[in-house]
């Protein structure tokens, strides 16, 4: 009975393994968002936002604050502090409540800033989710492209050595020459080489790719085909890049707005109530209060006022310069990797036709090893050749995923 329960944890422990071993592109993906700590500190960025938002609003609530001093300045032998000054001897306690007064647009203003300042952080996440997307596919095709390789050099090597067998009979039998043979041994052992190559290095770049998503993991996972969205493009202004721009419009906007109210009236109300003696005269009746208001209205500054507007203008001028030169970045580089995906659509094609040709061939020569009707030089220059055309097309069909990767980076919508 425990010998059944231990080979079925076994089992369960086996296909467990078995089954986290093959991923796919959104769980890279998605670990990398998670682990990435800018998205989160811009997160930890907005949330001080809103708690600066609500410290904005509670310093236009009444203040209150409690005040306490004693003092003493003694006189000697008619040594001291003149007692006409210092009264000799003070004692206060008083509550003291201020409160500034501020027009509703100023105010809608100001928590209109830390909603801009949200609405930019928001938008650089989804800006470096963009980037991390981009660079974990980038690097999930290049390990796809490698597994691809290495299945196809595996597959090869196999079929090579199937007939190491039939050619050594036949180099026995004096149908082909040693030399031949020893040609064919050797091109067997540098596909070997080949197959032990292109796993390490599928090793090495399933390393980097666990490394960009925030996974510790050097083993070699088997990955499902990636799966890419189309090519359709977006207008400019629906991209996410482009609301970066208009973003910071806003909020030149709201700050050009914030100058002018900088320099309206100010109005503050001011009461305290308490206790405040010098004991010179009737102390216990020193109980009061007192209240107040105080404007204050800026009148000159030495023209101040104008040169912020008109470092704001500036601002605004350099933005739509940053704005003109990324609009005429995203064309050029939308329609040159347009282009490239056109271009490799041909080569695909082009390199797949060859293929068909040189596995015909092979076929035909496997067929005419047995009976010695082709030099076993032909076979090898055939293979060869069978490789290059494959790798063609491997390399092609990854760099064609690669071009829609870069392609969906510039198309991400806002």
């Amino acid at each position: 009975m425990k010998a059944k329960q231990l080979l079925t944890a076994l089992l369960l422990v086996a296909a467990t393994r078995g089954h986290a071993q093959n991923k796919d592109l959104d769980f890279f993906v998605q670990q990398a968002i998670r682990s990435s700590p800018l998205l989160k500190d811009y997160g930890l960025q907005e949330f001080s936002n809103k708690i600066d938002s609500q410290r904005l609003k509670a310093s236009f609530l009444p203040q209150v604050t409690g005040n306490g001093a004693a003092y003493y300045a003694p006189v000697i032998a008619g040594f001291g502090y003149d007692g006409t000054i210092t009264n000799v001897h003070t004692l206060n306690a008083q509550l003291t409540a201020t409160k500034k007064f501020i027009g509703k647009e100023n105010l809608k203003n100001q928590y209109g800033a830390f909603q801009l300042a949200n609405l930019g952080l928001q938008n650089q996440g989804r800006i470096t989710e963009q980037e991390l997307k981009r660079s974990v596919t980038q690097q999930y095709i290049t390990v796809y492209g490698d597994m691809q390789q290495l299945a196809f050099n595996e597959e090869l090597l196999s079929l090579l050595r199937s007939e190491d067998s039939l050619l050594k009979r036949l180099t026995y039998k004096s149908v082909f020459k040693q030399t031949d043979y020893l040609s064919f041994l050797v091109t067997v052992q540098q596909q070997d080489l080949l197959v032990e190559q292109t796993r390490m290095q599928s090793t090495n770049d399933m390393a980097t790719l666990n490394y960009l998503a925030g996974i510790t993991d050097t083993t070699l996972s088997t990955l499902t085909p990636p799966a890419m969205p189309g090519t359709d493009l977006l207008v400019l202004g629906q991209t996410v890049f482009y609301n970066q721009y208009i973003i910071d419009s806003l909020k030149l906007v709201n700050a050009d707005r914030q100058i002018d109210y900088d320099y309206k009236p100010k109005l503050n109300a001011f009461g305290d109530g308490g206790y405040n003696s010098s004991f010179l005269d009737v102390p216990y009746k020193n109980f009061g209060v007192s209240a107040g208001i105080s404007l204050v209205i800026p009148i000159y500054d030495g023209r101040q006022r104008t040169m912020l507007h008109q470092k704001n203008k500036i601002a605004e001028e350099t933005r739509k310069n940053y704005l003109g030169f990324y609009a005429s970045q995203y064309n050029q580089q939308i329609a040159q990797l347009n282009q490239q995906l056109v271009q490799t659509d041909r080569m695909i094609v082009r390199a797949q036709e060859q293929l068909k040709y040189v596995e015909a061939l092979i076929q035909a020569q496997r067929k005419q090893l047995v009976t010695g009707d082709v030099r076993i030089t032909d076979y090898i220059i055939a293979i060869g050749n069978y490789l290059t055309a494959k790798n063609i097309v491997t390399q092609n069909m990854t760099g064609r995923l690669q071009i829609i990767n870069q392609i969906e980076y510039w198309n991400r919508k806002k």
